[in-house]
């Protein structure tokens, strides 16, 4: 679906030299039935003329074949043929209108009527450095995105349906590309607040059709996702200011389950409405990942010395959804059991001499207790008897969170475990034993009403923030002399696991989720750049 070379061409289209018709790209269409004819998603182009005969072009999207008969849905506003860049309105308007019915958090600083003046300069740019070949699946991202509000929410059911089933699904490797330069520029220009609001929108489309695929409600026919698919979402990394930072999107849904209750985190064919309410509540959840690390440069007179550690790492599960609802079901969410972040140089790297690590931190504390207790008798026993007693008593006291490291190859490791801080009990590879009485049974695990109280493991909406003192140790390499003046690839990656245990409901059901990112950071080996 190469949508944006065709607008492209319309200024200069032969159609338009022969006739003043409108021009129609066909986004989806389906063969016809014995029920019904050809239904298809078009896109048209009108081109018309102002009093000092300035030409424009109009888009708009139309149904045909539908119960409804032919129903234009969506219009754009003038593009005007003389601007340089004809077409930047256009792609303006879409990104306006996805990012203000974004899905954003309840408790959001970010007031909808801002996201609604977005602008242009951050869009201009990226139509200028970027060739129509590599802004095409941007656009295509852009355009499906936003016809999802279109046609599965302002629409009747049968386009919804086939809106998932005709468009999307062929198209669905869009949303499961992890290293698109043009939507990591665009995320970079337009800033966090912006990115936050698209992703969120890309991530509550995505839950719904995961969902749909699931249960195949008017999808029968709609095939599993390819491998590339599996792990939808977005992810990039960049170097900025010192700092080699991570940034991580995924439905909660497209995340590779490692155990669950039940059918692999699947819904079943036949399902308890109170579950089903809580997987559809569980589904409707998305990751954000925010991973910094702070890096520092020392030249040395027979090498170079390169540290790094971890500033700060943000793990949030946001929930997509638009109003708050105070049904306990739909308030359960998915929570961070374990995060895992590598960081070294290219593999196969040979200038780097050397990795040194800083120790794991030392997570448990012991306390000793010793009590002596003495008895004895004394009066007219004939042989006065003593009896002497000591208990000795050990207790020990484990953070919530234990952190390590490690190292693979050149590559070393942070790896931070949630465990249950009265048994030690690892959260992400713990199950309810068979025949127990659901999670926080047998074995006195009990993570219900987690997000309340001083001794809670996450923040009050869920998520988990860990500040560079809490992370152990730096690390330290070793690096060539000879590469001075160059500017390195580092290879940076993350894994995080999200695990579900009910909070405040009574249910069975648990699951356990992951999801790795991999990408690659600037290291400058530039004396007069470098300014930590």
């Amino acid at each position: 679906m190469d949508v944006w070379s065709w607008i492209c061409e319309l200024p200069n289209s032969d159609e338009w030299n022969q006739s003043d018709s409108q021009l129609t790209f066909t986004l989806a269409s389906s063969a016809p039935s014995s029920t019904y004819s050809t239904q298809s998603i078009q896109l048209l182009a009108d081109r018309s003329f102002n009093s000092e005969s300035e030409a424009s072009i109009r888009l708009s999207v139309r149904l045909v074949g539908f119960s409804h008969g032919e129903k234009a849905i969506w219009a754009s506003d003038a593009c005007p043929l003389s601007s340089e860049k004809p077409f930047l309105p256009l792609v303006l308007q879409l990104l306006q209108e996805i990012v203000s019915r974004s899905p954003t958090a309840q408790d959001s600083t970010c007031p909808r009527s801002q996201l609604q003046r977005l602008k242009p300069e951050p869009v201009s740019w990226i139509l200028d450095s970027h060739a129509p070949e590599s802004f095409s699946s941007f656009f295509n991202l852009v355009l499906l995105t936003r016809l999802f509000w279109v046609c599965a929410c302002d629409a009747p059911s049968d386009v919804g349906s086939f809106y998932f089933h005709s468009l999307l699904a062929p198209n669905i490797e869009t949303f499961a590309c992890g290293h698109a330069p043009v939507l990591r520029n665009f995320f970079i220009a337009v800033g966090a607040d912006v990115e936050l609001c698209f992703m969120r929108t890309s991530g509550y489309m995505l839950a719904k059709w995961l969902i749909l695929r699931d249960v195949e409600v008017g999808l029968k026919s709609l095939a599993p996702p390819s491998p590339s698919s599996k792990n939808l979402g977005f992810s990039y990394a960049v170097e900025s200011h010192g700092l080699w930072i991570l940034k991580g999107y995924a439905p909660v849904k497209s995340m590779q389950c490692m155990q669950s209750y039940g059918q692999n985190g699947l819904f079943p064919a036949v399902i308890e409405a109170k579950e089903s309410l809580l997987k559809y509540a569980l589904a409707h959840q998305q990751l954000e990942a925010v991973i910094q690390l702070e890096y520092k440069v020392q030249f040395h007179e027979n090498y170079i010395q390169v540290n790094a550690r971890v500033d700060n790492l943000r793990i949030h599960v946001a929930k997509l959804g638009f109003k708050k609802n105070e049904e306990s079901l739909l308030n359960e969410k998915h929570f961070p059991s374990r995060v895992r972040v590598w960081v070294g140089p290219e593999v196969g790297a040979s200038y780097v001499g050397g990795l040194s690590l800083g120790r794991s931190t030392e997570n448990v504390e012991m306390e000793m207790e010793m009590q002596k207790t003495f008895k004895g008798s004394s009066g007219k026993l004939k042989v006065p008897k003593v009896k002497a007693m000591a208990r000795t008593a050990t207790r020990s006291k484990i953070k919530n969170w234990r952190w390590d490291q490690d190292v693979d190859g050149n590559a070393a490791v942070f790896d931070a475990t949630l465990c249950d801080n009265t048994t030690g009990v690892e959260i992400a590879t713990w199950k309810p034993p068979a025949g127990g009485d659901g999670v926080g049974g047998e074995i006195g695990i009990n993570f219900r009403r987690r997000y309340s109280g001083n001794g809670r493991a996450f923040t009050k909406s869920g998520g988990m923030v860990f500040a560079g003192e809490e992370c152990g140790e730096g690390v330290g390499w070793r690096v060539s002399k000879e590469m001075e003046g160059s500017v390195l690839k580092w290879r940076i990656g993350g894994q995080v696991w999200l695990s579900y245990w009910p909070n405040q409901v009574t249910t069975s059901y648990y699951e356990t989720r992951c999801i790795d990112w991999c990408d690659e950071v600037d290291l400058p080996l530039i004396p007069t750049a470098n300014l930590i």
